[in-house]
């Protein structure tokens, strides 16, 4: 677990160069413009981000959740938004990999793979997030078809994306009454509402997704009618260790430039590198993040061996993951002083993008809830 094979060093030297090379030079620039770079991520899809984890038969990966979160990690260290915009895209391929059938995953997993065609998860709505099996978009079905209406919010990729994996009402029976349906960015009566103003993840569009009588054929549905909330569920277990991952990459950045900083910055007659508390300090950054990893690559081992525990795991790791990226960022941001408060030095900008984590994929106190039922054999 802990050491990397020959080929997974290949892989993730391979994931950093394009880090380095093509995210992190232009990462500032596309948070104060709020561009969205989807010729970048089609390069992404060439060296097969776009699929990590999907089967090779339609253009994925076949690579593991230990390998991903590796993968991951590099990518946010380039840029934490990106990261997590491809992190998203991936659960919808593994959605369409893992409960498509065959007509279904011939249709979109090349294109998607390939990230010529991008991807959008819709599950949660208007005062409607933790609380995820009360959703109220519904999907009624009429002969062959299912009418939509409803409204989904804080949907990223939203009137980018080719393709919406939807978990909308079919029967209320509660989390069993919830089913997934593929819609096709071009169904009539879907549309998106304006972009929203966000503290960060300004470099991906992030939108409400709206049906109107949106009218998809019963063979859009992803497995069974009623089978949505697991299937949402199962997606989730990944991409919280996803966005761990991506915390983990957005602390190691902002850690690596505080190093740096302080080995130049000089005070009171001498590098402040040289003054013990902020040493100490830095020791403590370098643990938080440490700590983290070992118990994030622990989950994804247990989510790759579908291990009996890995559904609490995979809740510990994405609460502890990023909770230490963002406290590391912002000790950075206070290591610099009035620097770490200037766009220039990205750091203002890596913690305005990790506090999101600590909310999406299950908020952190979600995540303490799953952990608990767990201890108590709830």
């Amino acid at each position: 677990m802990f050491t990397l094979t020959r080929d997974q060093v290949a892989l993730v030297d391979a994931v950093r160069d394009f880090a380095t090379n093509e995210l992190a030079p232009h990462a500032a620039e596309w948070d104060e413009t709020h561009y969205f770079p989807i010729e970048v991520l089609r390069e992404a899809g060439r060296l097969g981000l776009g699929g990590i984890y999907a089967s090779e038969q339609f253009g994925g990966s076949g690579l593991s959740r230990s390998d991903a979160v590796r993968i991951f990690e590099e990518l946010a260290v380039g840029d934490p938004t990106i990261a997590a915009y491809i992190s998203i895209h991936n659960m919808v391929v593994w959605m369409i990999d893992r409960f498509g059938d065959a007509r279904q995953r011939a249709r979109w997993l090349p294109s998607l793979t390939t990230m010529d065609a991008l991807g959008s998860y819709c599950l949660t709505e208007p005062g409607m997030g933790s609380d995820a099996a009360a959703l109220r978009t519904r999907a009624e079905r009429v002969g062959d078809q299912y009418v939509l209406n409803g409204v989904k919010q804080f949907i990223s990729g939203a009137g980018a994306a080719a393709v919406y994996v939807v978990m909308a009402r079919t029967a209320e029976t509660g989390s069993h009454g919830i089913s997934a349906i593929l819609v096709p960015a071009d169904a009539p009566g879907l549309s998106f509402g304006p972009l929203e103003k966000k503290m960060g993840w300004h470099a991906q569009p992030t939108r409400q997704v709206i049906f109107d009588d949106v009218h998809v054929p019963v063979a859009n549905r992803l497995g069974s009618e009623g089978d949505g909330f697991g299937i949402a569920m199962g997606a989730l277990n990944g991409g919280r260790l996803n966005i761990g991952a991506c915390s983990l990459g957005g602390g190691q950045f902002a850690l690596d430039k505080a190093v740096a900083y302080l080995k130049t910055r000089e005070a009171f007659g001498s590098p402040l590198i040289e003054k013990e508390a902020l040493l100490f300090q830095l020791a403590d950054m370098r643990m938080q993040l440490e700590a983290a990893r070992t118990l994030l690559w622990r989950a994804a081992d247990a989510l790759d061996r579908g291990a009996d525990d890995a559904v609490p795991l995979c809740a510990m790791a994405k609460r502890m993951a990023t909770d230490a990226g963002f406290e590391v960022a912002n000790a950075s941001l206070q290591l610099h002083g009035g620097y770490g408060y200037l766009t220039e030095y990205g750091i203002e900008r890596v913690v305005r993008d990790l506090r999101v984590h600590q909310i999406l994929e299950g908020t952190n106190e979600i995540m303490r809830l799953i952990v608990g039922r767990d201890l108590a054999g709830a």
